[in-house]
């Protein structure tokens, strides 16, 4: 046979053994979110953050901000939610490849080389957490610039497990002009620190 038959052939099997394999994992995930608002929690509270950030009135910015505060709460509640519900997952489900490209079975063949979503959600949890509370006592501005940071790298870590590090990072860019090495220097040191342990970077 044709060695450029066989190439093609070995890359479709992959293409579809990849496809099937990450339909399931968007599937697997959206079983969880969607018994949840997180996303448009999520959208909420950072379409709040660009209008407070656009107010040239500080009165009404500060207006702004005490509007945002319950939805915050709300937010981080319900991705504590998640998080707990996420963690019964079974293991070998919840592998992610540390390559930046998706390819078929790698969590199967290779788990050194992968990295389990669950402990990530849960510093995900964490981070959003501590953002929303406020322990560092941040002004409202420096406030929404970390907990922002935190959202797009735990959405930046849902997507990754969904398809892959590289197409992760190129919807980061393409929707929030935000690079992933940018979201990790903004997010608290705790959970640059915690990722780095769990992601292995």
């Amino acid at each position: 046979m044709d060695i450029f038959v066989v190439v093609a052939l070995l890359a479709f099997g992959v293409h579809v053994f990849k496809t099937r394999e990450q339909k399931e994992r968007i599937a697997l995930l959206g079983s969880y979110l969607g018994k949840f608002q997180i996303e448009k929690l999520m959208q909420d509270v950072l379409d709040g953050y660009q209008r407070a950030l656009g107010e040239s009135d500080t009165d009404r910015q500060a207006q702004v901000w005490r509007y945002l505060e319950p939805q915050e709460r709300t937010l981080a509640a319900q991705f504590a939610r998640f998080a707990l519900d996420f963690a019964e997952v079974y293991e070998a489900r919840a592998r992610v490849s540390r390559l930046p490209m998706a390819l078929p079975f790698v969590s199967l063949a290779f788990p050194g080389s992968t990295f389990d979503l669950r402990k990530l959600m849960s510093v995900h949890d964490q981070g959003i957490s501590r953002a929303v509370a406020n322990s560092n006592g941040q002004d409202p501005k420096r406030k929404a610039f970390t907990l922002m940071a935190e959202l797009l790298l735990m959405q930046h870590s849902c997507h990754w497990f969904c398809r892959s590090k590289i197409v992760a990072s190129a919807r980061m860019m393409a929707r929030h002009k935000t690079a992933h090495a940018q979201l990790l220097a903004s997010v608290s040191p705790e959970t640059r620190l915690a990722y780095a342990a769990v992601v292995g970077q």
